[in-house]
């Protein structure tokens, strides 16, 4: 293999809602090597494996070498740069999905320190974000598998956490808010639905949604609807009246209007540049 070298795979079929791997790949970089300043939008994993760099965030640098890691947030302007005498080696895996900001929260990232050092289960990391390029595929069968060694690798970090941030009770709230959604959303449920049911006030729970995942829960039940009505759009022959009655819409004139919103085009022409 090269000095240098880059091994990445992007998958263009994100299937899963609840977590799906959006790229993956593992890099030996060039001196001085630069991605940015840019945002990105969906999380993005960085193990360095040897050398070094430097990432900058809000004109903050952090300095990171072998054995750390850092977290690219969603829309959050950043830059990472290789060293110039000993440019960094690394593995990532960017991903998405309504599971991913929970899980973030039980781990020792956070927006104000995105980055882990001299992490004691790097090889570990590692070992499971290759485990995810190796799993690679657009297939749903291949999807599944990457999605688990995903989780897999979520775990490391979480076990790995010194802040229990799994007890947070924001956190608890909200999680017992998305398994409400995930099972229920195909019916008219409505904010106070799911707040009597994790027993909360509405603005209890818009507090606990806004802490945690930075959006309100309406934002949240509708986005995930918009998220499954895509599939159905994209994997079904059924009519927009029966995606908009099978995700939870009692009007189809509405979801249009919605998912147009969302998506910038109407059902129709989602399906249609989907399906040609």
């Amino acid at each position: 293999m090269p000095d240098n070298y880059k091994n990445s795979y992007k998958v263009t079929e994100k299937e899963l809602v609840s977590l799906s791997v959006y790229n993956v790949g593992f890099q030996k970089c060039n001196p001085l090597y630069q991605w940015g300043p840019g945002i990105r939008d969906h999380y993005l994993i960085h193990y360095v494996i040897s050398g070094k760099g430097y990432y900058y965030i809000k004109n903050e640098r952090m300095e990171l070498s072998a054995g750390d890691c850092f977290l690219v947030y969603p829309n959050t302007e950043v830059t990472y740069q290789a060293d110039e005498e000993d440019p960094w080696e690394y593995a990532w895996v960017g991903f998405t999905g309504s599971d991913a900001a929970i899980i973030l929260q039980a781990t020792d990232f956070t927006k104000k320190k995105p980055y882990l050092t001299n992490l004691s289960f790097g090889d570990d990391l590692k070992r499971q974000l290759l485990h995810i390029y190796d799993a690679r595929g657009n297939g749903f069968e291949h999807a599944v598998e990457m999605t688990g060694r995903l989780y897999t690798a979520l775990a490391i970090l979480m076990h790995g956490a010194t802040n229990q941030k799994t007890k947070n009770t924001a956190n608890s709230y909200v999680q017992k808010s998305i398994e409400y959604i995930s099972s229920n959303y195909s019916y008219p449920i409505t904010v106070e639905d799911i707040a009597s049911y994790v027993g909360l006030s509405r603005s209890q729970l818009f507090r606990s949604f806004e802490t945690v995942l930075g959006i309100s829960p309406k934002e949240y039940l509708t986005d995930f609807r918009i998220k499954q009505s895509c599939y159905l759009l994209e994997h079904s022959d059924l009519s927009i009246t029966s995606i908009a009655n099978s995700i939870g819409f009692d009007n189809s004139l509405y979801f249009s209007k919605t998912f147009h919103k969302i998506k910038g085009m109407p059902p129709k022409e989602y399906r249609k540049k989907h399906l040609s």
